[in-house]
């Protein structure tokens, strides 16, 4: 078995569902700390051809609090005003009669914690996108919150019998080959495939 774990992203690079598919199981990570100014509640939108950033307003997020324990703000004004400024911005896009009534089921979900939210929007994007990948939550399995770094990753493996560990190119450094080798798990890192298409500047934004 393949096996790949990825923190938790709102609408993630298309590398992200890339690794989804290439493998046989995915691990939600989310009971590691919350990353301040990263991509766990935040992403960019074209809004008149430029990326512009949005948030997720959090609950007393912090680098020392883990992301399942991360709620959502009860204030649903950000959801009308995303969604608003998203139908603005896209209403002339192809597949837009398609996509935007996805988008606003994932971001009118009900439950306040935001890795439940975001499973639930990978879960629906993965399917639209026909990858029948399974992915669990790492908070709900594997109970080693005390192990750090690629022993916890090899912990994972280990306990799902995984034989290949895939990561993202970028964290190649994380990992020692020999002590995946030494497990007898194969570690492979995926380098993901460029993406453009047609958007309304000349220049393509990611």
């Amino acid at each position: 078995m393949k096996l790949a774990v990825m923190q938790p992203y709102f609408f993630p690079y298309i590398g992200y569902f890339q690794l989804i598919h290439e493998v046989d199981k995915f691990v939600l990570y989310d009971d590691v700390n919350f990353i301040n100014k990263g991509w766990i509640n935040r992403n960019n939108i074209l809004v008149a051809g430029q990326a512009n950033l949005f948030t997720i307003p959090l609950q007393k997020a912090s680098q020392n609090v883990l992301i399942n324990q991360i709620s959502i703000m009860e204030d649903s004004k950000w959801k009308s005003k995303f969604l608003k400024t998203l139908e603005m911005a896209y209403k002339k896009a192809q597949f837009y009669n398609v996509v935007f009534p996805m988008i606003e089921n994932i971001i009118e979900y009900k439950s306040a914690s935001v890795s439940n939210h975001i499973h639930y929007s990978i879960q629906v994007l993965k399917k639209y996108l026909d990858i029948d990948t399974p992915i669990v939550a790492s908070s709900s399995v594997y109970k080693n919150i005390s192990l750090r770094g690629q022993e916890r990753i090899l912990d994972i493996c280990i306990q799902e019998g995984a034989k290949t560990y895939v990561n993202p190119i970028g964290g190649t450094e994380l990992y020692s080959k020999a002590l995946f080798d030494k497990n007898q798990i194969e570690l492979k890192f995926l380098k993901p495939r460029s993406i453009s298409y047609k958007q309304y500047t000349d220049s393509y934004v990611p």
